[in-house]
């Protein structure tokens, strides 16, 4: 195989993607910040739900959780006198409230209003004004990386996502259907000799090949020795943790031992038939979610737990009404959620409405109140130091939300 055969193939490598030689370790305890991204619009309105407001249950008779009430299993958790939380998340996201760490923004989201999945992803990844034209290989998290001097990055998806495309080289490594890697040990050999002592505009990309093989190793490695010690646990009647929370898992151990940037996303949030209320499908989903992340903070650990941010993003919410099929259709408004170690959480954050036919958006979904950029912005200026100029390069014409969340 030569050098123009390898390129053409390059993008089937999946997990071996390479890493740039500017991935200096920074000093130990450094700040840690993990985007997740429900992709598919997850129905917001019915995880943090506004029970104090009789138009939420006029809006969704078969769908709308109840209200709070502590001898009810399924009702909601109280959050404040209008909000509460899904009682999927009694055990999980719950306790976290209660502690403090973790805050959710409702009426949260971006400006655009195409209400396409593809569409608004793209827009919330590149994190660009959506006015005029837009760079489509600058993602706003390689832009971050960039103005950090290029810290411990990686996405955790089968390929490079938008939002890290256009920045420093990161490895990309899916978590889901891990198997062992398609390129051997000796097929690694050739093309490390192959690219060795080759430079591509300043960039040594022998370095960045031999790196890439190097990140892809250690994953594996890592998340093979994981695999094991739980079917050895399973064996011993140990219930085997599925889905989401065994990729929550796996990242809290990578992120506390290697990396202190990483985008995760998790699909299946399209609840358009039969999405559920308290039980149902969408609870169902929720659950995982909320035992996905309580299994990244238990296994991150207290020490690394306390210099932690996670933001909860989705590309818009769901239609406020039902629909005549018991779901939701796409929406606008949504709510994010931001979870850290010593945050000043346990709040509903930023403007809110008293939501009414009068306040929705096109008479349809929650309205934006608090610019996601804005948002994100506020967090990872204070977080990383960062000028206003540096952020400027990160959110262009974005002022930060001063949410004082960190």
């Amino acid at each position: 195989m030569d050098r123009r055969q390898f390129i053409a193939a390059s993008s089937a490598l999946g997990a071996m993607t390479v890493a740039g030689r500017a991935f200096a370790a920074p000093q130990a305890g450094g700040t840690k910040l993990l985007i997740v991204f429900l992709r598919g619009a997850y129905d917001a309105a019915n995880i943090v739900a506004p029970v104090g407001n009789d138009f939420y249950h006029q809006a969704r008779p078969t769908i709308a959780l109840g209200k709070p009430n502590p001898a009810d299993p399924n009702a909601p958790l109280p959050l404040d006198g209008d909000w509460a939380l899904h009682p999927a998340l009694k055990d999980t996201i719950y306790p976290l409230w209660q502690k403090r760490e973790i805050a959710f923004i409702p009426f949260a989201g971006t400006d655009d209003m195409s209400r396409s999945h593809f569409e608004t992803q793209d827009t919330i990844e590149l994190g660009q004004p959506i006015a005029g034209s837009r760079n489509y290989g600058s993602g706003f998290m390689a832009r971050l990386a960039a103005r950090l001097g290029a810290p411990r990055a990686i996405a955790f998806t089968d390929q490079v996502p938008l939002c890290f495309r256009g920045g420093p080289m990161i490895p990309n490594f899916g978590l889901n259907g891990i198997g062992k890697p398609g390129i051997d040990n000796y097929q690694a050999g050739l093309i490390d000799a192959m690219y060795k002592g080759v430079t591509l505009g300043g960039t040594d990309l022998g370095y960045s090949v031999s790196e890439g093989f190097a990140v892809r190793d250690t994953v594996y490695k890592a998340i093979s020795a994981e695999t094991t010690a739980e079917m050895a646990g399973a064996g011993r009647g140990a219930v085997s943790a599925k889905g989401f929370e065994l990729s929550a898992r796996r990242v809290g151990r990578l992120m506390r031992d290697q990396y202190d940037l990483a985008f995760l996303d998790v699909g299946g949030w399209d609840t358009h038939v039969n999405q559920g209320g308290a039980q149902g499908y969408l609870a169902g989903r929720i659950g995982e979610l909320g035992r996905g992340l309580a299994g990244f903070i238990d296994e991150i650990g207290d020490d690394h737990w306390r210099s932690t941010t996670v933001i909860v993003v989705s590309e818009f919410g769901r239609t406020f009404h039902e629909n005549g099929n018991k779901g939701t259709d796409h929406g606008h408004g949504s709510v994010y959620w931001v979870l850290g170690g010593t945050l000043r959480g346990g709040r509903m954050v930023g403007p809110q409405v008293a939501i009414s036919s009068a306040t929705l958006n096109q008479n349809r979904d929650l309205p934006v109140l608090t610019d996601y950029r804005a948002l994100i912005g506020g967090i990872v200026q204070p977080l990383y130091g960062l000028r206003q100029d540096a952020l400027g390069n990160v959110f262009p014409q974005t002022t930060p939300a001063r949410l004082e969340l960190v």
